[in-house]
């Protein structure tokens, strides 16, 4: 039975991820703060803090102690504080990078052994925002060009050993990160998290020879929301 590790996986894009595979046979070890809160059945929950790097390498032990292989990693977790630069608060800059960048790359890291021994797959959840510029959210979208960029480096680095990495970047998600723009954008005309789970169906689909660097989802209608795209 395949196995993946998806972070953030109480609430949003990684609920949705953690479900979908559950219901596709897959097992799967659902990290976040607080796991439990997702009512996952069947999924092994680890509690851990993404920004704190031990938090990171135990949520990959966890894993590895129970299933002992790791197909699929999908790093869901994230943050986003919005504001103009001259308002952005320090603090908020930095827990920003630090779970969005920093812990993705040490879950990311801290999972490669595994992930060689299977020829397994990384997701990143980006933003369409790592794609272009976002007024208002200028923390927010360097972290996701980062994202974007280390996903690009990570191919190059592990060309020709089978590990592909994907970073998947949607508009407006309808999760709780969405909720300060649902007044201009209902929830119900947003991206659901299922779609961005279906996206990483078709990725495990692919032919291993397939490596798609970045994948974006954009909003059909594109209508005018007066506000910044961000996942």
């Amino acid at each position: 039975m395949p196995t993946a590790l998806v972070t953030g996986a109480s609430s949003g894009i990684g609920r949705a991820v953690a479900a979908d595979l559950l219901s596709t046979g897959w097992d799967v070890c659902a990290v976040a703060r607080d796991p439990a809160r997702a009512g996952l059945v069947g999924a092994h929950e680890v509690a851990a803090d993404l920004a704190e790097e031990g938090g990171c390498r135990a949520a990959v032990a966890s894993h590895r102690e129970r299933f002992g292989a790791l197909d699929l990693l999908v790093n869901a977790a994230g943050v986003a504080v919005g504001g103009p630069v001259e308002g952005i608060a320090t603090a908020d800059w930095d827990r920003q990078f630090d779970l969005n960048v920093r812990g993705l790359f040490l879950v990311t890291r801290e999972a490669l052994p595994l992930l060689r021994l299977s020829t397994g797959m990384i997701v990143n959840v980006a933003s369409i925002s790592g794609l272009r510029g976002s007024p208002d959210l200028s923390a927010y979208t360097a972290t996701k060009h980062a994202v974007v960029g280390f996903t690009r480096s990570l191919n190059e680095e592990l060309r020709g050993t089978g590990v592909r990495s994907t970073a998947v970047c949607p508009h407006f998600v309808a999760t709780p990160m969405a909720e300060w723009i649902r007044d201009r954008l209902p929830f119900e005309e947003m991206i659901q998290p299922e779609d961005v789970a279906r996206t990483i169906r078709f990725l495990l689909e692919l032919s291993p020879v397939c490596l798609v660097p970045e994948i974006a989802i954009d909003h059909a209608s594109r209508r005018e929301t007066g506000a910044p795209p961000a996942r």
